[in-house]
């Protein structure tokens, strides 16, 4: 298979992650303010539940897939038989989930006055499965991805707008939810013939997949619970009014951890890939681009989007919608230690088959959140739940740190600290003299203090020649020069 440029991949996984970000930076302040916390909180609280199950029908797949398919990728037969056995298997565990969650549906009183609701979301289930995405990222068809991601979330912007019309319409939402994340997957489907054969490629072998996936299964595990689990018994210790408030903080933390991730995703298949060839040189600079990326990234943005965390989740989800505040600013660090633990885990552990060390830190991770979780709760609600979600996402990323001292001591020597430094400095500064500047509209104020913020921690990078920024202005001149 001829390999494909790494920056076209990340341009394409950039325009994916900016249309994941505009979708509800768009629809959010408006859905928030149409259905109110209890209306958002229902939606947040099903889609957490449906969670779940859609890790049971997945498997570990979604992660081992891109590993499995990518050091087979040059093999059309071995690549197809390899999907197969895999697809599957998926479907067979998407069998035993919906079937647990219907029973579950039965049997709990709350979830089951939610049916209508939850219902509607478990199409999840089914088409995370058929949607084969890890298929598509092994063989880094991040083009192809990019425009039918865009495409559906093109046509979920419409119907919000046309079907969410009032407090009432919360099952038009859940609807709209999933098909805008989620109906690719028919296409995904479709198209899978373009990239293997769909004839049987006997003889199956299940066998050979069932540790690692069972693996990285019990690592989703323990991951969801440390990044779902929060909301649930937000749900469950408090109501859905509360999980409403947390639910606007969450959102935006995961729009900004999935920016910093970005570049994780595009780098997967291409780490396994030298790593089954043995090209350590190549797989070293790559990780140490990445750890710069993170760095670089995620450190101003924790920084500005803590300073400006009151007029942000007013604008976004309306002033009636200030508790959310102090969970958002409290789980703003998460944003550095998730991009962090995203490289050592996920663009390394994973590729050289060290997943059950990546397996023991989230499970760490998840006893942490739980039991913070258990304590702080019940008195400081939302607040509480961030905490717990803080602490959890640090002993992940402090354990992996562990794991990794001795590879990390080497790449520590090529990552450009002093530019870091010199960024947060110039950051700090500009965030003081901004701080005098209140305007009477919202967008206005943050639009204007995000140009200059960022504008300024670009240009101290510039000055300090710093090798991303640098790479960036050259690709973007010899493109302007074409």
């Amino acid at each position: 298979m001829k390999s494909k440029s790494i920056s076209l991949n990340f341009i394409m996984n950039f325009l994916l992650t900016a249309s994941s970000i505009l979708f509800p930076l768009i629809t959010f302040p408006y859905v928030s303010r149409i259905l109110g916390p209890a209306g958002t909180g229902a939606v947040a609280m099903g889609t957490s539940l449906v969670s779940y199950f859609t890790m049971v029908a997945m498997l570990g797949v979604p992660t081992y897939g891109i590993r499995a398919c990518a050091k087979v990728r040059d093999n059309r037969k071995k690549l197809s038989q390899t999907v197969q056995e895999l697809l599957i298997i998926n479907l067979i565990m998407a069998l035993i989930a919906y079937a647990a969650f219907f029973l579950l549906l039965i049997l709990i009183p709350s979830f089951r006055v939610e049916s209508g609701l939850y219902t509607i979301c478990s199409a999840a289930i089914i088409l995370n499965v058929i949607g084969v995405n890890w298929v598509y990222q092994a063989l880094e068809e991040y083009s192809y991805i990019t425009f039918i991601s865009v495409l559906f979330k093109a046509l979920g912007l419409g119907l919000m707008f046309l079907l969410v019309r009032n407090s009432g319409d919360v099952l038009w939402y859940g609807l709209v939810t999933v098909v805008s994340s989620f109906g690719s997957a028919v296409f995904n489907f479709i198209r899978l013939r373009k990239l293997i054969d769909l004839h049987p490629c006997r003889p199956w072998n299940f066998r050979r997949h069932l540790y690692p996936i069972f693996t990285f299964f019990f690592m989703s595990v323990a991951t969801t619970v440390y990044t779902n689990l929060d909301t649930v018994m937000l749900g469950v210790m408090k109501n859905n009014e509360v999980v409403g408030y947390y639910n606007a903080a969450i959102k935006i933390k995961t729009i900004l951890v999935t920016l910093v991730t970005s570049l994780g995703t595009v780098l997967l298949p291409r780490l396994s890939y030298y790593y089954e060839q043995g090209k350590e040189k190549e797989f070293i600079a790559l990780v140490s681009k990445a750890f710069s990326f993170v760095l670089l990234f995620s450190v101003p943005c924790c920084l500005y989007f803590s300073a400006y965390a009151q007029p942000v989740v007013e604008f976004l989800s309306g002033p009636g919608y200030l508790p959310a505040v102090a969970p958002m600013v409290i789980l703003m660090p998460t944003i550095l230690f998730i991009g962090l633990s995203n490289i050592t885990g996920i663009q390394v552990l994973v590729p050289t088959g060290r997943e059950a060390l990546v397996l023991r830190s989230v499970i760490l991770g998840a006893v942490v959140d739980f039991l913070l979780n258990l304590v702080l709760i019940p008195s400081l609600g939302a607040s509480g739940a961030a905490i717990g979600t803080l602490c959890a996402e640090l002993s992940v990323t402090l354990l992996q740190f562990w794991y990794l001292r001795k590879l990390l001591a080497s790449i520590a020597e090529t990552v450009e600290f002093k530019e870091l430094i010199i960024t947060v400095i110039v950051s700090c500064c500009v965030l003081w003299l901004l701080s005098g500047l209140h305007l009477n509209s919202l967008f206005w104020q943050l639009a204007i203090t995000a140009v200059c913020f960022f504008g300024f921690c670009a240009i101290a990078l510039i000055i300090c020649r710093e090798s991303i920024a640098m790479t960036m202005i050259h690709k973007i001149l010899k493109c302007s020069n074409r």
